[in-house]
């Protein structure tokens, strides 16, 4: 029964009660490696470079793009019976923003850097949910590439006893063939989740070169309920919500720049002054130029076509709060499922290990054929192999929450903002 041991204690630890108070981070990577990872990808840094960006259309909007026009010419006149005069005049003019047109390009600056900058968080965001994903995908194949390690283990030592007792005439050959099948079986089933062990630590890697991973995965640790419950959570994944934050500063940013372009049907006046010299300079003059296109149906319809891309960006904004509101209601769903699941998957995990025991006993006091015996080892090894896939989809689910409601690697204070 030594093929039992791994069992026995690997059962006596998952079924072990989780105190509330557990840490999911127990089986997460370090925050600091974490944080340069996330920092390190090339989506986050892309949105950064957006941010710094959007500043400098906020910078270029407050000066306005009006800019000063230097114009001027020189003429050589020749006059009948009067000879060759120089003449030349200069003209220096600048457009000027009409009152309340320049607040508008700067609360549209703003906004701007606003939404850009919480973009650039959400970014982060969906970047911390892939690690996450990732890094419990490794960890949870790598589990099961442990279990069906040692599940071979056990049918190889299952048929050494049992072509000793055939050596004796105890058993039949029959028997060693039937435990030979059965540990192939295994050993095809360890070579199959070894090599999705790697493929999924090799998507880890490639997507996060800079994160340290060991050559093995890490043992999963219990899964438990965040403090506060995952009700609360699912409140904070809609009160610090990115893409909300992003979503409200656009609507704002886009309404202002609406306005901005109906006070656009008025337009910009230009003003400027002007000198110039005619007869060799027996002519002097200088003197204030003005001049104000007259808007027309033109400006009317771009004021029209603003306002109705408002409205438009007004109405995605209401639905990515609806987007928000589902994962949010969804993270809650699949954190208390996977929850119950995981609870169920090692209860049902205990029984098969002590119904195998029982059978072991059995078989050697010659109760049960051999039959019987691998049947009861094969149930047992799916059911420790369910446990695992069960504690994954519960850590997976558990730390999608705890992103999305900024408790784990993107902070408290880093919520949407305007």
């Amino acid at each position: 029964m030594k093929h039992l041991r791994y069992f026995v204690a690997l059962t006596l630890t998952v079924t072990a009660a989780a105190p509330l108070s557990a840490q999911v981070e127990s089986g997460l990577p370090d925050e600091a490696s974490v944080q340069t990872a996330l920092d390190d990808h090339p989506s986050v840094a892309a949105a950064r470079a957006r941010v710094e960006a959007a500043k400098a259309e906020a910078r270029a909007l407050g000066v306005g793009s009006h800019e000063v026009t230097v114009s001027g010419s020189y003429t050589r006149r020749n006059v009948d019976l009067e000879g060759n005069f120089n003449e030349f005049d200069a003209t220096v003019m600048r457009p000027f923003r009409l009152p309340g047109k320049k607040k508008l390009d700067r609360e549209a600056g703003q906004y701007g850097v606003t939404a850009a900058e919480n973009r650039a968080e959400d970014v982060k965001h969906q970047a911390a949910t892939l690690l996450g994903s990732l890094w419990w995908q490794w960890l949870g194949a790598g589990a099961e590439a442990v279990i069906d390690a040692q599940a071979v283990k056990n049918y190889e030592a299952t048929l050494t006893a049992i072509q000793r007792r055939v050596q004796l005439r105890d058993a039949a050959q029959l028997e060693a063939d039937q435990t030979e099948a059965a540990l192939g079986s295994a050993r095809l089933m360890a070579e199959q989740s070894k090599g999705r062990a790697e493929y999924a630590r090799a998507r880890l890697a490639a997507q996060f070169p800079s994160l340290a991973l060991p050559v093995e995965a890490p043992e999963m640790p219990l899964p438990s309920i965040p403090e506060g419950g995952f009700a609360m959570l699912r409140d904070l994944v809609i009160e610090r919500s990115h893409e909300i934050a992003a979503a409200d500063a656009e609507a704002n940013r886009v309404s202002t720049m609406a306005e901005r372009t109906r006070r656009d049907r008025i337009a910009d006046p230009s003003l400027g002054f002007r000198v110039f010299s005619e007869r060799d300079g027996m002519e002097k003059g200088a003197g204030i130029i003005a001049s104000i296109p007259l808007g027309g149906r033109h400006r009317s319809a771009l004021a029209d076509r603003a306002a109705s891309e408002a409205l438009a960006v007004q109405a995605e904004a209401a639905a990515i709060r609806f987007d928000v509101q589902e994962v949010a209601d969804t993270d809650l769903a699949a954190a208390e499922a996977t929850w119950r699941s995981w609870q169920r998957s090692r209860e049902g995990m205990k029984a098969q290990v002590d119904g195998l025991m029982k059978m072991r006993r059995g078989y050697d006091l010659g109760a049960f054929d051999l039959s019987d015996l691998l049947l009861a080892e094969r149930l047992a090894h799916d059911a420790f192999r369910s446990e695992a896939s069960a504690r994954k989809d519960a850590l997976d689910a558990i730390t999608r929450l705890r992103i999305d409601s900024h408790s784990l690697w993107i902070g408290e204070d880093d919520h949407g903002h305007e």
